[in-house]
């Protein structure tokens, strides 16, 4: 039996080895999408804002001379300190189908997260539920859309076999756009309408200032979910840098009360299409491809979505949604991706199904106590 080396990452060279794993591991499967490597080490530098409140060790498991599996230790005193309790993260875990190498990896997160104080392991998330997060545990005939998760089908089955056990799942429903929205959807926003509620484009001429807007009501639509982190003025600064070359004014929008802004949508075209066709590289080749391929989107994902509290159940989900497939159609879009949704979300659930929407995908994040 050969054993299994865990080695941390300390240089560029093996932060390049840590990123570049994933594509040999998904060279055969046809669903895997690479993103952009030089994206991916952005988000991995000091750069991103993340790290000025978290603390993150990478690693590499290497058997048989040749790595085999990776990931991070994440603590994030945000979490720690907004939910009060010592959780500890793991994430941008990929590995070999060796029950050897991912107990491995895990045992090493868990170790680093114990000397932090931590006291129970939770993931995966890249780097916290504000990105990536969960493993696909159902869904695995089709590509990932922009900015969610995809892994191998035999995830679940090594999670487990490390006492790994269900903290939460999410859930993608897809909506195979029709010609109009049910008349109840259509109702509804009317008598919202008369009540006072307006809707408007985001501006990308002022789109900082958008993102404040959106940071608002984010923050406060989304304060009592599982697993939420309020956003930083940094951490939006650095997600619009991400948006703004791919947000579409007519399907973002944002609702207001007299002026003050209750609610936002964003539905953004789904640009691992063209990723796809990049292999994570960016030449003259690849943009040409870009290019071309971007003007074949026919996918949506709704990626944006929040009411404030005071103004839930008052039809301005149905203003927005209604706003948005005017978009949708006028773009001559195909589908449309609800995700994530929360498991025990039950109104947005239901919402998506009103309309024709239908559960395709499942995720699921895990934890132990350590």
């Amino acid at each position: 039996m050969c054993p299994v080396k865990t080695i941390e990452v300390k240089t560029a060279k093996g932060l390049d080895e840590f990123i570049r794993f994933s594509f040999p591991l998904y060279s055969k499967d046809t669903c895997y999408v690479p993103q952009l490597i030089k994206e991916t080490k952005e988000q991995f530098s000091d750069k991103n804002p993340f790290f000025n409140h978290a603390k993150v060790k990478y690693f590499i498991a290497e058997k048989h001379g040749k790595c085999a599996g990776r990931i991070a230790s994440i603590v994030n005193q945000r979490h720690i300190e907004f939910h009060n309790e010592k959780t500890g993260f793991f994430g941008f875990f990929e590995c070999i189908n060796d029950p050897e190498v991912s107990s491995g990896l895990l045992d090493k997160a868990c170790i680093e997260l114990k000397k932090e104080g931590m006291e129970i392991i939770r993931g995966p998330m890249n780097f916290s539920t504000n990105e990536e997060c969960g493993f696909l545990i159902e869904g695995f005939n089709e590509s990932p859309m922009l900015m969610t998760p995809y892994n191998m089908p035999y995830y679940n089955e090594l999670m487990t076999a490390c006492g790994m056990y269900k903290s939460k799942d999410l859930y993608a429903y897809i909506y195979e756009v029709k010609d109009r929205l049910p008349e109840k959807i259509l109702r509804v926003a009317a008598i919202a309408e008369k009540r006072g509620i307006t809707f408007r484009p985001v501006n990308k001429k002022i789109f900082d200032s958008e993102m404040k807007v959106f940071r608002e009501v984010y923050n406060s639509a989304w304060e009592h979910n599982w697993g939420f982190i309020p956003l930083t003025d940094e951490e939006i600064n650095h997600l619009g840098k991400r948006l703004r070359q791919v947000v579409v004014p007519e399907m973002t929008l944002i609702a207001e009360d007299k002026g003050r802004p209750v609610g936002f949508m964003g539905l953004i075209p789904d640009f691992n299409y063209v990723l796809k066709h990049m292999n994570g590289k960016i030449n003259p080749l690849t943009i040409i491809k870009a290019l071309y391929y971007s003007g074949k989107i026919k996918d949506l994902r709704m990626l944006l979505l929040g009411i404030k509290k005071e103004y839930r159940n008052k039809g301005v989900d149905a203003i927005l949604f209604r706003e948005g497939f005017k978009g949708v159609k006028k773009g001559g879009y195909r589908r449309v991706e609800f995700s994530w949704i929360l498991e025990d979300n039950i109104p947005i659930q239901r919402l998506v199904e009103m309309i024709g929407g239908r559960l395709y995908k499942q995720y699921r994040v895990y934890e132990k106590k350590l």
